[in-house]
């Protein structure tokens, strides 16, 4: 069991790792510290084996740097955001 975060350097083996394992067809073992949207680009990459095309690989290193930089998470809230709102603009939620 992982305790803290991992460090960038660590996440950066981590998707080696796992980029290298589901282009191989393998899957992606847990606690990588690898966030949801780079963890289903990985998956995406996964479910295409043996098919894996580089627009799939170049759209899960595009995902781990988005990760990397703070924009998944940014957009993640984003949504969740948009959503808090919607709910309590509808009627029948207060």
């Amino acid at each position: 069991m992982r305790i803290g975060h991992p460090s960038e350097d660590e996440m950066r083996e981590n998707f080696a790792e796992m980029l290298e394992s589901v282009r191989n067809g393998g899957g992606l073992r847990t606690e990588t510290g690898l966030d949801m949207t780079t963890e289903e680009a990985l998956w995406d990459i996964a479910r295409a084996y043996p098919e894996v095309t580089e627009e799939l690989v170049e759209a899960a290193r595009n995902a781990f740097a988005g990760q990397l930089d703070g924009s998944n998470a940014r957009r993640h809230r984003e949504e969740l955001a948009r959503q808090f709102e919607e709910l309590r603009r509808s009627p029948g939620t207060r």
